[in-house]
């Protein structure tokens, strides 16, 4: 069960993401985007919860003109008591350009298991989130943060979770350089608080992207925690 809840959180993340989503107007002012991935690792917060081995994926989002949106993400787990073989996110929130170039973004996720066994532990918990994003030229920025408050599954204490993006694209090929840094500080994290980190890039051709990553924390080189290459390809929708 511990080893679940110093990992939790990341509304549309795994280390490596999914391809561009393309939308499908419903009408009325809703759109519906969505993918699916397969990655070698599931690595959240730059832990594994596949037991480093390779793990299926895939987010279907409802979308309004206003900017409000819901959407549920899933993924495959190392099988656990607590957790199951299965994680479900659910979330909804609001994204919009709040000046040129500008984008906030803020929501609430709850994460969802439904083949945990109660009997082990509490395992399903709340998490709202922020960010903002920002566009210099073609450079995009990014800063975030989200917040666990004391539930029954993270263990009598609160974790916020606190980190930026940034994605480079280069000039006339369908390549763009990743980097990613988070901290974490609470009851989800192994040490009380730990630094997670990555560097990729993806290689995207229509609704496919390809996507390679190094990934690390300063949790030493234990299992679930080492170093490590991820690959993914993923489709959208």
């Amino acid at each position: 069960m511990r080893s679940r809840l110093f990992t939790a959180a990341a509304f549309c993340a795994a280390a490596l993401s999914a391809a561009p989503a393309m939308a499908t107007d419903v009408g009325g002012g809703f759109s519906v985007t969505g993918g699916a991935t397969i990655v070698t690792d599931y690595r959240f917060r730059g832990i594994s919860l596949s037991d480093e081995d390779p793990a299926l994926q895939g987010t279907v989002n409802l979308n309004h003109e206003s900017g409000f949106y819901a959407g549920i993400w899933g993924s495959s787990l190392d099988d656990t008591p607590v957790y199951g073989e299965i994680e479900l996110d659910l979330y909804a929130g609001w994204r919009g350009e709040i000046a040129s170039g500008t984008t906030f973004d803020v929501g609430l996720l709850y994460y969802y298991y439904p083949g945990g066994d109660s009997a082990f532990g509490p395992s399903d918990y709340f998490e709202p989130y922020t960010s903002i994003t920002h566009n210099f030229g073609p450079v995009t920025g990014k800063v975030g943060a989200a917040y666990a408050w004391d539930q029954s599954a993270t263990g009598g204490g609160d974790n916020i979770f606190v980190y930026t993006d940034w994605t480079v694209p280069i000039p006339e090929t369908p390549v763009s350089l990743r980097a990613h840094l988070g901290y974490s500080d609470g009851t989800l994290s192994p040490t009380g608080d730990y630094l997670e980190w990555a560097l990729g890039a993806d290689f995207t051709h229509g609704p496919l992207t390809l996507g390679v990553s190094y990934v690390d924390t300063n949790l030493g080189g234990g299992p679930n925690v080492d170093a490590g290459v991820l690959v993914s390809l993923g489709f959208a929708f």
